[in-house]
């Protein structure tokens, strides 16, 4: 595949085409501290990314509960106070040409004790000191994904994304390991989606067939297990009810650590199920122009960028001009991030990252 096809529109089952095939990746950057209300260096973070080009702009992470917050400085959409900076952010992406999305996240046991008080999930966890959520709690949890995507709605985003990747809450109640309930939540592999199938079916109920809408889930760590993540894309994609799905997979092309999948690349084990009309797309180590081809070759429909993004505001364009684009290399400094539009909270944060600036 030519790098040409990278920029050939991608129709969805609902709402309005990609431009192209280049997805912003949510990525966590600290720029909003102010109760989750969006941040000057957030709103130039995201419209910078826009601008230069990317067929869909998604936010970080946004926590759905107050009680639910993950990291320090997270945007909220949890409460009718963000409406102003989150309709603002949309109309300023959209205005770009790229879709708007909010991506609708709560971090359950992974909240920090210092910020939440008392964390909650779907079972006690000792490691983490978070109690086990009520069913009314459970319910709540639900509602609120479901109203956080009427909020996202009501700001003119195009659609929303529910984080159900990386250990976070869905995450939580899909692992087999740290889900131990025993109601309607726990147990087996349907009773353990059945959280994330209720959110799916709420936003489809309250939003309506114009508004779009994907699921981001990881196959690995957690306590996850590959055949149960491939058995549930399966359910996901045949159901007709989201618009993508989103494999976060750490390294597109990577070995699978469980034994049983060994031996070929992780993307691989949900290549072959059937999507009818829900497209897909992949995260993981996508740097260069020639990574995105080989990921589509690979069967995904368009590709989440996360470091690549963060180097090159505009790198759709830049491979536009330039098939052979090559990313800057890393590590680099403090103002170069600076002038790809990151502030000072998402500066220091990459500063953690291992390689990514330079001391």
């Amino acid at each position: 595949m030519s790098t040409s096809a990278l920029f050939e529109p991608l129709t969805f089952a609902r709402g309005k085409p990609m431009k192209n095939r280049f997805a912003l990746a949510p990525l966590t950057n600290l720029q909003s501290p102010d109760g989750g209300l969006l941040s000057e260096d957030e709103f130039n973070w995201l419209v910078m990314r826009a601008k230069g080009g990317f067929g869909l702009t998604m936010t970080c992470a946004a926590h759905v509960q107050a009680g639910g917050q993950g990291f320090p400085g997270q945007l909220g959409v949890f409460s009718d106070d963000h409406l102003p900076g989150l309709t603002r952010l949309a109309s300023a992406i959209k205005a770009e040409g790229s879709l708007a999305f909010t991506q609708l996240h709560h971090a359950g046991i992974r909240s920090p004790k210092e910020i939440v008080g008392q964390p909650v999930g779907p079972s006690d966890d000792a490691e983490t000191g978070a109690r086990a959520m009520t069913g009314a709690e459970v319910e709540d949890a639900i509602e609120a994904y479901v109203a956080a995507a009427v909020r996202s709605q009501k700001a003119g985003f195009d659609g929303a994304e529910l984080h159900g990747a990386h250990g976070y809450l869905i995450a939580q109640f899909i692992s087999p390991t740290l889900n131990q309930r025993v109601d309607r939540y726990g147990g087996s592999l349907e009773n353990r989606a059945r959280f994330l199938m209720e959110a799916i079916d709420g936003v489809r109920a309250r939003c309506g067939e114009d508004f779009q809408l994907g699921v981001r889930i990881s196959p690995e760590r957690f306590g996850l297990k590959i055949a149960e993540m491939r058995e549930l894309a399966a359910e996901l994609l045949s159901g007709g009810k989201l618009d993508f799905l989103d494999l976060s997979l750490w390294d597109v092309f990577k070995e699978p650590e469980e034994e049983a999948f060994k031996g070929r690349p992780l993307v691989s084990v949900f290549t072959d199920l059937p999507r009818g009309q829900t497209r897909v797309g992949a995260a993981g180590k996508i740097m260069t122009p020639g990574d995105a081809t080989r990921t589509m070759d690979a069967g995904m429909d368009f590709v989440f960028l996360g470091r690549a993004a963060i180097l090159h505001h505009d790198y759709p364009q830049r491979v536009l001009a330039d098939g052979g684009f090559a990313p800057n290399a890393l590590p680099v400094t403090k103002d170069y991030l600076r002038q790809e539009g990151l502030g000072e909270p998402f500066v220091n944060y990459m500063s953690t990252w291992k390689g990514f600036v330079a001391a």
